[in-house]
C-alpha cells in the first residue's frame, strides 16, 4: 500500500490560481498512474485528470480542460496539478490516487485506483 500526502489547497478567489501536490511514500513511484480526482459536498467523487507511468497518456475531464495540467516528477515522488483561472465550481476536496493502468481516460473509475490519500481542500470563492 503507497502512503500518498497531498498539499496545496487553500481559499482563492475566482480567476486564482493553486498548485496541489501529492507525495508517495514508495521506491516504485514511477510505475504507477496517478490521478487526481475531487468531491464537492453532496457529489460523487470525480475523476479529474490523470497521467500515466511514461507520461504520454493524461487525460482531463472537460470541465477542467485548458484550466488545469497535471505533471510529474518521479525523482521527487511527486504529482501536481496546476489549477488556474478557478472557478467557484472547483470547490471540492481533491485526492490523489494511483493505480496500474497503463492508459488513462474518461473510462477509468474509482475501483481502477487503489492507494488514496487524505484529501486537500480547496475553496473558490465568487
Amino acid at each position: 500500500q503507497v502512503q500518498l500526502v497531498e498539499s496545496g489547497g487553500g481559499l482563492v478567489q475566482t480567476g486564482g490560481s493553486l498548485r496541489l501536490s501529492c507525495v508517495a511514500s514508495t521506491r516504485t513511484f514511477s510505475i504507477y498512474t496517478m490521478g487526481w480526482f475531487r468531491q464537492a459536498p453532496g457529489k460523487p467523487r470525480e475523476f479529474v485528470a490523470g497521467l500515466n507511468q511514461n507520461s504520454d497518456s493524461i487525460y482531463y475531464t472537460d470541465s477542467v480542460k485548458g484550466r488545469f495540467t497535471i505533471s510529474r516528477d518521479n525523482a521527487k515522488n511527486t504529482v501536481y496539478l496546476q489549477m488556474n483561472n478557478l472557478q467557484p465550481e472547483d470547490t471540492a476536496i481533491y485526492y490523489c490516487a494511483t493505480s496500474r493502468e497503463r492508459v488513462v481516460g474518461g473510462f477509468l473509475t474509482q475501483a481502477d485506483f487503489y492507494s488514496w490519500g487524505q484529501g486537500t481542500q480547496v475553496t473558490v470563492s465568487s
